[in-house]
Order: structure tokens, then sequence, then C-alpha cells
């Protein structure tokens, strides 16, 4: 929101995030200075990207009412001042920054016509808030985005329109009581998965990869913060759809050092190799680069000590102690093998002779 807040519209999937989210008496979304904020509205579980597509869609038609009207307005008797505003506006409308400081300038351009009763005008002033071009943003949780709303989540993506996806996902289902999802790793318990997970996490990032349209990255704010930043400042930028997936410690996770050290595990889950920061972004295929980049760097931390930190995994030698280890090994094994696939994309010769 510090990057974007000002003119962020959020589609929130219920869940953890609407729970922080709106509840009173306090809540994280908040206006600047100029008293502009994120609107946040919230949906069901099940159809949130939908939904956040329909936001789009409206803000989408209503722009491109504005854009006719400005270019009637170019032909029209209007001052030099404000068809010059119009002019930068149409250049400069589906740049995010840059829509702001024309969008001033139309305004300004326009409250000195307002009193000649153009129709033109006063649409204009009537789809104000449309100006700036508006950040549409997804979020949900792994429960929503890998499971019950991914026929929706794989549509909206599919479409090729400029929606941003933020799943926050902490491999489980946490809101309703932590079941397991098709996030959670092999070897963790959880409801519905008591002896542990048998099979491994669906790589939901790797599904968006291949459409070859859709930036993608999975970050984790404690291990990095400038992949962090870069990472989701490079996907809003990107004109397209982009699926921005965040390793999110959970009370479910049972961390043994206690939830306030969130940031050190998320820090710990890379550098054993049990979590991968990576950018596939589809601009750099027409400068001849390999799209996709692996920020992680080869696990250096022990993978068994970064799950013996847990209580999802540990609990497994508690009552399953028979399987405990052999579960944990191949664990480890799906990880590497994660690691060693997304490697080989990186190595990959995009060059054009």
């Amino acid at each position: 929101t510090q990057l974007f807040g000002d003119r962020m519209m959020i589609a929130n999937a219920t869940g953890c995030s609407s729970i922080y989210g709106a509840s009173a008496p306090s809540i994280p979304y908040t206006v600047n200075r100029e008293g502009r904020g994120p609107a946040w509205a919230n949906s069901l579980f099940e159809d949130n990207a939908e939904f956040g597509y329909g936001m789009f869609l409206g803000a989408k038609q209503i722009r491109e009412k504005l854009v006719a009207l400005m270019e009637e307005g170019l032909e029209s008797n209007l001052t030099e001042d404000t068809k010059n505003a119009f002019k930068q506006w149409l250049d400069d409308s589906n740049d995010g920054e840059k829509s702001k400081d024309a969008t001033a300038k139309v305004l300004e351009a326009v409250e000195k016509e307002s009193e000649k009763s153009n129709t033109i005008i006063s649409e204009i002033l009537d789809k104000k808030d449309y100006l700036t071009k508006p950040s549409q943003w997804i979020i949900g949780g792994d429960g929503w985005a890998y499971d019950i709303g991914y026929g929706g989540l794989d549509h909206v993506l599919a479409s090729g329109e400029n929606v941003n996806v933020l799943v926050l996902d902490t491999e489980v289902y946490s809101n309703t009581g932590g079941q397991s999802s098709k996030s959670t790793p092999t070897a963790a318990v959880a409801k519905f998965a008591a002896s542990g997970k048998k099979i491994r996490k669906k790589d939901l990032g790797a599904m968006a990869m291949n459409y070859g349209y859709v930036y993608v990255t999975q970050i984790a704010m404690g291990a990095n913060m400038n992949h962090t930043i870069r990472a989701i400042s490079e996907a809003e930028k990107y004109d397209g759809p982009s699926l921005i997936i965040a390793y999110s410690p959970c009370i479910n996770h049972g961390i043994r050092t206690g939830m306030g050290t969130s940031m050190n595990q998320e820090k710990f889950a890379v550098e054993s190799g049990y979590w991968h920061l990576y950018r596939y972004n589809p601009e750099l295929k027409d400068e001849g680069k390999n799209p996709f980049q692996l920020d992680s760097k080869e696990p250096k931390e022990d993978f068994q000590k970064f799950i013996s930190s847990e209580v999802r995994y540990t609990s497994l030698k508690t009552t399953f102690p028979d399987v405990a280890e052999e579960m944990f090994a191949k664990a480890e094994e799906h990880a590497k093998e994660r690691y060693a696939s997304y490697k080989r994309m990186a190595d990959a010769d995009y060059s054009q002779e």
C-alpha cells in the first residue's frame, strides 16, 4: 500500500486477510496526506478472482469512455490548454505514476472550462475518480488460490488483463482451522493429513508460467526485503496479469521461537531450500533474455533443521514415529527436485541469433 495505495482497488478473499483487514476498531489500510487510500471489498471465498476481475472490467469500461470523451474534446472548441492536458492524459493514462500528473493537469484545465456547461467537461468530471490509472489487486490465501478458487484464478490469469494477484501462502487452510490444502508440503501435519501429507505441494507458480504471458514471482519478505519490493513493483508495472506468491508464516505452523520471529523464519526457509525466490518476467523474452530468474542461492542451511523448528512437522515424530524420518527425507527430496527444476529454467539459453 505504500507503493500504490493511493490508487489501489483490492478484492479480498474471505480468510485471514479479511479478519485482519477489516476488523474494528483498527485496520491496516489508511489514507495518505492527500486523503487517498485503497478501495477494499471482501468477496466470498470461492469467487474472489472473478470478483476482482469484475472490479477491473468496470473501471476499464469507465476509462475507455474517458478516452472517447477526450478524443472528442480534441475536435471541439475547448481551449488549447485543455486540449494539451487531454493529449498528455491520452499519452500517459496507462502508466500508473505518470497518470497522476496527467490527471492533475486535466482537472486543473477542466475546472476552468466547467462554467461553459460543456457536456464533455461535465462527463469527465463525473468520472474523475478513474482518471488516475487504478491498480487492481486480488488478495487471498492458498486455500482460495490453490484449491477452491483455483478455477476462477486460472480463468482470470488466462484473460491476459492487467490484474495483480497476491497469494498469502500459509500452506494450509488457516482461517477455517488448519486443514490440508494443495499448498501443504510433503510430511506436514494438518487436519485431514494427521499422519503427514503424503504427496508433494502443487507448484502454482510453474502452472501460471506455462501461459508465457503471466508475470510470476515467489517472495519472502524476511529472506530478502529488496527482492520483495522489486518483485512487487515489477509485477504491478507489468502490462498483463501478475501472480505474486508470498511465503506467509502462520500460527498453524507452530514456529518454536514464536510468531514474533516470523521474518527470521522466512529467511531460514529460503536459506534451507524449503522456499525458493524467483521472478518470471515475460517482457525479458522480447530482449532475447531468459524470462526466468532464480533469485535464491544454493541452500546453505540444513533442511531437516528447518522443518524441526516447526511443530507442524515435529508432531509427526510423536504420533507416527515409524514413518516420520522417511516422510521428512521425502520432503527434502521434493524441495531439492523443485530447486533443480528452477535452476534448469534459469540456465536455459534464450539468446537470439
